[in-house]
């Protein structure tokens, strides 16, 4: 289904908790596990923010794994 064709459609900016972010029609119920970041408005400024905000794409979940592989090693202590 394409939504947003016409230039009536409102939208909102949902975000997940991996902090990927989603346009979703105003007049459709939110899908569960999303929440919304208060951005609403015509499609081109919902993208525009999107652009503004979502600046690393990978999900939360991999930029901590990732911010954990490369710490340096002075910064890994044993666990006792």
């Amino acid at each position: 289904m394409s939504w947003g064709n016409d230039q009536s459609t409102i939208f909102m900016v949902i975000v997940n908790h991996e902090e990927q972010y989603c346009l979703w029609p105003k007049s459709k119920d939110m899908p569960d596990g999303w929440k919304s970041t208060g951005k609403e408005g015509p499609k081109p400024d919902c993208l525009q923010y999107v652009t503004d905000v979502w600046t690393d794409m990978r999900p939360l979940s991999l930029r901590r794994t990732m911010s954990e592989v490369t710490r340096p090693q002075s910064d890994i202590r044993p666990v006792n």
